[in-house]
């Protein structure tokens, strides 16, 4: 019998991030050894109790979570709360979480497990990288530790959402991601442009949501706000970044279309900071360090989010 893949998620938890972190604990190919939870879509003591929240509705309350940054390195940025609601989960007051959060830092957790995992880990970050950043700037060598690692951030054409240029993980911290991406040789990215591809219909969904299961309702309730505020702006469809970098992270042979390019971060722009900039036509000779996702099988990522919805 094959061992399950360690998996580690460095999310900042957010509705997306929720999604993707269900069909997380509902794949049997994969162990969840962890949460880190970083400052993004709100602030770290709304996205570590929203981390603890999803873990007890999901009946993992045994996977560990810790709390790591609270802000960018450098310089503050933006939430999404106008998306997510003030809370991230969409202000629906619900009960927090019976159980509380590691003492470890997100950043060490990180180092500890990729020593306890080497060579197997694989590590999704769903949020700005800050701590990943700070896990590398603690010790270089983790690189060599991970198997692979999944990237959800950026926009390869600079179509940005936080700004025209920049999607919102990258433009929260750029220079955490600026030191990512120069530390891994090569990593998968689900960019905010395949999002933007792979829309799911809000008919659909709400179909999804009426499934009799605790996650599946406490997914309507959490969702309801965003869904709201996607269908007031962009139509028809609704679009989960995280649940397609997972799906992409659990599954990659779904992925029907994938391209090998240099990809770096702008951090100087005046109006493209915070952009990745992909060399398409590798004109400055560094090295094909991002496999960029183009096309992913709709039916199947489809079945991963209703599955995981729907499980109980």
């Amino acid at each position: 019998m094959t061992a399950k893949i360690p998996l580690l998620i460095d999310t900042d938890p957010g509705v997306d991030d929720a999604l993707a972190l269900l069909m997380a604990f509902n794949d049997t190919a994969h162990d969840v050894v962890g949460l880190t939870i970083a400052a993004g879509n709100v602030g770290l003591q709304h996205t570590v109790r929203n981390a603890l929240k999803l873990c007890e509705v999901a009946g993992r309350s045994e996977v560990p979570v810790f709390a790591g940054c609270a802000a960018p390195l450098l310089h503050p940025s933006p939430d999404a709360a106008d998306v997510h609601g003030l809370d991230g989960f969409g202000d629906t007051g619900y009960a927090p979480a019976a159980h509380g959060a590691q003492a470890e830092h997100a950043a060490l957790a990180i180092l500890r497990l990729s020593h306890e995992y080497a060579g197997r880990l694989l590590l999704v970050t769903l949020g700005p990288l800050t701590n990943v950043a700070v896990a590398l700037k603690l010790d270089p060598t983790l690189p060599q530790r991970v198997a692979r690692l999944v990237v959800m951030g950026g926009a390869a054409s600079a179509h940005g959402n936080l700004t025209p240029a920049a999607e919102f993980n990258v433009a929260f911290d750029p220079e955490a991601a600026h030191l990512v991406f120069q530390a891994f040789p090569q990593f998968d990215v689900a960019d905010w442009e395949a999002t933007l591809a792979h829309g799911l219909h809000h008919r659909r969904v709400e179909q999804w949501l009426a499934a009799p299961s605790p996650r599946a309702a406490f997914y309507e309730t959490i969702s309801r706000q965003t869904r709201l505020w996607s269908a007031d702006r962009r139509g028809d469809h609704w679009h989960s970044a995280d649940a397609l970098a997972m799906a992409l992270a659990l599954h990659p042979d779904g992925a029907t279309e994938l391209v090998e390019r240099p990809l770096a971060v702008e951090l100087a722009g005046t109006v493209t900071r915070g952009a990745t900039v992909t060399d398409w036509n590798r004109q400055t000779g560094r090295p094909d360090n991002a496999r960029l996702l183009l096309r992913y099988d709709q039916a199947r990522f489809e079945a991963l989010v209703e599955a995981a919805l729907a499980a109980a």
